[in-house]
């Protein structure tokens, strides 16, 4: 009987050990996912302060983030890389040239063929633009931004296409002198050349 009743008092310390192991095993894989929630959010922190440091230091707000532009996977965009050019730019108080490489891209594969067959005027109109700019023009990202629509429009007039320009009337008036008013732009036409996109750009 004295056996029997020691190992009937010796269960219950089983059990609640079994719950102590429980408890502890929860309390501690909670901790585990808060301390990595934690770091993941610290270190999203520490991104978005280093981003914002380098806006400060550079002068230009943080870059917000903008979509790819979407291509139809059916029709992948061809891209047609030029020969480099060397051109002298326009400034005038030191000689100053830039070496610039240019990759066209076009819609498909009869694109490529025609702007082969055209490639003398192409070139000629690109280095017009590209010699028409100063060193100072070139070397913001806005400047290279003007020069690659300046490109597509060049580019896409050796291939055919026709702009119209802005017309400006002069209107009088008994009171004032002769006023000047702008017509309505015309629709631009849809370009050949779907982007404009450097390889390489270098200005000595």
């Amino acid at each position: 009987m004295s056996t029997a009743a020691a190992a009937t008092d010796a269960a219950p310390p089983k059990k609640s050990n079994k719950k102590l192991i429980i408890i502890i095993a929860a309390v501690v894989a909670v901790l585990l996912v808060g301390g990595g929630v934690a770091v993941v959010m610290m270190k999203k922190s520490a991104a978005a302060a280093e981003e914002a440091a380098a806006a400060e230091e550079g002068g230009e707000q943080p870059a917000k983030k903008t979509k790819a532009a979407a291509h139809d996977p059916k029709h992948p965009p061809v891209f047609v890389p030029l020969d480099p050019f060397t051109v002298n730019l326009a400034d005038r108080d030191a000689e100053r040239y830039a070496q610039v490489g240019i990759t066209l891209e076009v819609a498909d594969l009869a694109m490529e063929s025609q702007i082969k067959a055209f490639m003398p005027v192409i070139r000629n109109n690109i280095l017009l633009a590209l010699s028409d700019n100063s060193a100072v023009d070139l070397v913001g990202r806005e400047g290279k931004a003007k020069l690659a629509q300046r490109i597509q429009r060049e580019t896409s007039r050796a291939l055919g296409v026709e702009f119209e320009e802005e017309v400006v009337e002069e209107e009088a008036t008994d009171e004032e002198a002769p006023k000047k008013k702008k017509k309505k732009k015309p629709a631009a036409p849809e370009l050949p050349i779907k982007a404009v996109h450097f390889s390489n750009f270098i200005i000595q």
